[in-house]
C-alpha cells in the first residue's frame, strides 16, 4: 500500500506576508480571516459580497481595507494577490473563472466544484491564466494529520488494512438552507461528507471500487450517506455523513501491527493516539488553535516562491476526491438543478 508523503507543517507565522481577498461573508469567510490575522503576518486587504453592506460590515468586524459590492470589483483590486472563493458551494466555479480571468491566484473552498468536469475546467483555467490554484482542503496542513501520515510512512503500525471516518450534524431542517436546498448543492455528502472521503484519499489514494448507499430527505438530497471504498485485495475504508443526528465524528486506522485513533473531531485540529503491542503514544495537538492558518501560510509560501500548486494538495488530487464523491452520487441518485 501507497501512502501519501508526509508534509510539513511549520509554524504559519514564518509564511511570508501576502494580500487576500475574500468572496463571501459567510461563516468560512469569517473564520478563514480570523486565521489570517491572528496567526499568519498576511493581511486580508479586501472583501466582496452580493451587497456592499454586508461587505462593509465584514471589513469593520476583520479590519480589511476595502469592502466591495460586486466580485468584478474585487478581482480588479491590483493590491490582491490571491483570492479566497468563500461563496455557496454552487457559485465557486462562475467566481473563480472570474478571478482567474483577472488573473489572481485562488484558493476554493471546498468541494472546488460540484462534479469533477467543472473542477477540471476550473483547473485548466488556473493553468493556461498561469496563476495559483489550490482546493481549501485545510485538513491536509494540519501538524496532527502531518504527524499521523509521519507515523504511517515510519511504519508504526504496518500495511493499512482498514479505515474508518464519520462525520455527522443535526442541522435544524429549513428547506431553503443551504443544508437542505438541492439549488444549493444541499445535503450531507458535499458539505461535511467529503472530509471523510477527501481522508480517505489522503492516507490510502484513489480507491479501486466504490460502494455507496443514501437516504434522501424530503427535498431529495442526501441526508445520511455510507460509502465502502476498497483498496486491492485488503484494505477498505468505512465512510459516513448525515445530516440528522451528531456522531463522534472520529477516525480510526487500523493496519497489521497497530492502529491509529484520531479523536473528534478528526478534521480539525485533532489528537490521536498510535496504539500497538509496545503501548500507547498519546500526540496532543499543539499547533495554533485556528488551524486554517495552515493552508493560509502555505498559500503564501507556494505563491512567494512562484509556485502554481501545493504538493500537499495538487489540482489532480482534487479530481480525484471529486471522481470519488461523483461516483458516490451516481451509486444514491443525487443531482443538482441545471448539472
Amino acid at each position: 500500500m501507497t501512502v501519501p508523503s508526509p508534509v510539513e507543517a511549520p509554524d504559519p507565522t514564518t509564511a511570508p506576508p501576502i494580500r487576500w481577498g475574500i468572496i463571501g461573508v459567510g461563516w468560512m469567510a469569517d473564520q478563514f480571516a480570523n486565521a489570517v490575522n491572528a496567526h499568519t503576518e498576511s493581511t486580508v486587504h479586501a472583501v466582496s459580497s452580493r451587497t456592499l453592506e454586508k461587505a462593509q460590515a465584514f471589513a469593520a468586524s476583520h479590519s480589511v481595507a476595502q469592502a466591495y459590492g460586486s466580485i468584478a470589483e474585487l478581482v480588479a483590486d491590483p493590491d490582491i494577490d490571491v483570492i479566497h472563493i468563500a461563496s455557496p458551494h454552487p457559485e465557486h466555479r462562475a467566481n473563480a473563472l472570474e478571478a482567474i480571468a483577472a488573473g489572481k491566484n485562488v484558493l476554493v473552498e471546498k468541494p472546488m466544484c460540484l462534479n469533477a468536469p467543472d473542477a477540471r475546467t476550473l483547473i485548466d483555467a488556473a493553468r493556461a491564466a498561469d496563476v495559483f490554484v489550490m482546493e481549501a482542503m485545510w485538513t491536509r496542513f494540519l501538524p496532527d494529520v502531518v504527524a499521523l501520515k509521519k507515523a504511517i510512512a515510519d511504519g508504526e503500525i504496518g500495511d493499512v488494512i482498514a479505515l474508518q471516518a464519520d462525520h455527522g450534524q443535526a442541522f435544524p431542517y429549513d428547506p431553503t438552507s443551504r443544508w437542505w436546498n438541492p439549488a444549493l448543492a444541499g445535503g450531507a455528502l458535499l458539505d461535511i461528507g467529503i472530509y471523510p472521503v477527501a481522508f480517505a484519499h489522503d492516507i490510502l489514494g484513489a480507491p479501486t471500487s466504490i460502494t455507496a448507499v443514501a437516504q434522501m430527505t424530503e427535498t431529495n438530497v442526501d441526508g445520511h450517506v455510507s460509502a465502502i471504498f476498497t483498496y486491492g485485495a485488503k484494505t477498505q475504508a468505512s465512510l459516513q455523513s448525515t445530516m440528522w443526528a451528531e456522531t463522534p465524528t472520529v477516525a480510526l486506522i487500523s493496519g497489521t501491527t497497530g492502529r491509529i485513533e484520531v479523536d473528534g473531531p478528526f478534521y480539525r485540529e485533532a489528537s490521536f493516539r498510535v496504539v500497538t503491542e509496545e503501548g500507547v503514544r498519546e500526540v496532543p495537538y499543539t499547533g495554533v488553535p485556528n488551524g486554517y492558518a495552515y493552508e493560509a501560510a502555505e498559500v503564501a509560501r507556494r505563491i512567494t516562491a512562484g509556485e502554481k500548486q501545493s504538493p500537499a494538495m495538487t489540482p489532480e488530487m482534487t479530481l480525484e476526491v471529486m471522481a470519488s464523491l461523483d461516483e458516490i452520487r451516481r451509486q444514491i441518485g443525487l443531482t443538482y438543478p441545471g448539472e
